[in-house]
């Protein structure tokens, strides 16, 4: 059972990461992946080390150099065939429980930086918290009615996390997002409502107002969401 929980954590990110980033391949294409130059290769499996160090970092903790070097050696003998230095198995169940505490230790870090963001944005001018918690600041003011909860609307819009880092983005895309307003998450329900068209508006979405404990791609659980959203058109 160990085995299996063990090899849970250490693989399901890049899993993960695999099914939201990989399209389809065509076999002509993996063969020019595998056939290409040395130097293309190495960046390649140096881009591949690098996601999977920043999916560690994500789940563990690790305190100074003699932390990174030690995990660096162990993963490094492994993919070059060499027998372990230690006994795995004595140290699978302090391994497991290391995942444990670092998980509890990143959430409430985390969760004390989102409080702390929720509560500077609230004091910044303009802002306004809408009956279920979500906020909004107007960037631009727009012209005509308001879309009302079960409007259809045509939006373009990025999101991020409160770090900036974006996990969506139609203006990306090159195509407006249109949707019936009952089909969104709670916080863009009650803040688009807010608009008028040929406004924008920065929207924040605190955790139970987007995904709550659930995840969704790249948003882990009990995410506060930030979007910037402009109403190009009340469809209907």
């Amino acid at each position: 059972m160990k085995k299996v929980v063990l090899a849970v954590l250490l693989v399901s990110p890049l899993v993960s990461f695999a099914q939201q980033t990989a399209p389809a391949t065509k076999p002509a294409e993996v063969k020019a992946v595998n056939q290409q130059d040395p130097a293309e290769r190495n960046k390649m499996l140096y881009s591949l080390g690098f996601l999977l160090g920043d999916n560690l970092k994500t789940q563990l903790i690790l305190d100074n150099e003699d932390d990174y070097k030690a995990l660096s050696q162990g993963m490094r003998d492994t993919l070059l065939g060499k027998k372990s230095q230690t006994d795995l198995e004595k140290y699978k169940p302090q391994i497991i429980q290391k995942y444990r505490d670092d998980a509890q230790t990143i959430a409430a870090k985390r969760q004390a930086a989102q409080e702390e963001y929720l509560a500077g944005f609230k004091k910044e001018k303009g802002v306004k918290v809408l009956e279920n918690g979500a906020m909004i600041k107007l960037l631009r003011s727009g012209k005509g009615k308001n879309p009302k909860a079960d409007s259809t609307v045509k939006v373009h819009y990025t999101g991020t996390l409160i770090d900036g880092t974006k996990f969506d983005s139609s203006r990306d895309r090159g195509e407006a997002f249109q949707t019936q307003l009952t089909s969104v998450i709670p916080c863009w329900t009650k803040a688009v409502q807010q608009l008028k068209p040929g406004a924008r508006a920065t929207v924040v979405c605190p955790a139970d107002t987007a995904y709550g404990s659930r995840p969704a791609g790249p948003i882990a659980p009990n995410s506060v969401l930030v979007f910037d959203i402009e109403l190009l058109e009340i469809v209907q």
